[in-house]
């Protein structure tokens, strides 16, 4: 008599099936990440919108959903750049005492420095090699306005003798900026922490508070 042969069983469902779609949000990061290598790989004008679909596994109509064009990404990339160093200054200021306006002034252009030389070259492409007609940057500056209610509170609690804090924040802003170029054409880990050092006294004295 011939052995019988058992039907085999049905194979078991051993994990959900994957969803279809990312949140969207998800999906612009994921494209502004693709992006934003790319743009460190190859330039800003060499890299095209077929290279970064292809770079974040998306379709192109999923890019155009998110973006209307190569230059509004470019600006999500600004955005972004901002957005991460006034997260990382917030978070250095808040480990100093509120009524420590000369602390403060410190963290924030410590903190400041590091985001900026951290994301050097990502910041001279988008902010620098980005330059549409049609573009303004924003005056809405999370940064940039960070430093001024510091000003401001400084001023207002006597700590810094400032007549337009507005004003000596812009000149601040530009004088870093351009500590950043030298600290980035000296390459090494000393030239930014003694050109750090110099930027805070020039910020204490042009606050007056030496």
């Amino acid at each position: 008599m011939s052995a019988m042969t058992a039907p085999r069983p049905a194979k078991a469902q051993t994990s959900e099936a994957k969803p279809r779609t990312k949140p969207a949000e998800v999906r612009r990061e994921e494209l502004l990440d693709a992006a934003e290598h790319l743009f460190l790989e190859k330039g800003l004008a060499a890299t095209s919108v077929d290279e970064i679909v292809s770079r974040a596994d998306v379709a192109k109509g999923t890019f155009y959903l998110h973006f209307a064009s190569k230059d509004a990404l470019v600006i999500g990339l600004q955005e972004r750049f901002m957005a991460r160093m006034s997260s990382s200054i917030e978070k250095a200021l808040a480990k100093k005492r509120p009524d420590d306006y000369r602390g403060r002034l410190r963290a924030w252009i410590t903190s400041a420095i590091d985001g900026f030389m951290d994301q050097f070259a990502l910041h001279e492409i988008v902010f620098h090699e980005f330059r549409p007609e049609d573009h303004k940057p924003s005056k809405d500056n999370a940064t940039f306005n960070g430093l001024i209610e510091l000003l401001q509170e400084g001023a207002a609690a006597g700590a810094f003798d400032l007549s337009d804090p507005e004003l000596t924040g812009l000149m601040l802003l530009h004088a870093f900026h351009g500590a950043g170029e030298a600290m980035h054409a000296a390459q090494h880990t000393g030239a930014r922490r003694a050109l750090t050092k110099q930027l805070e006294t020039f910020a204490l004295r042009v606050v007056g508070a030496p």
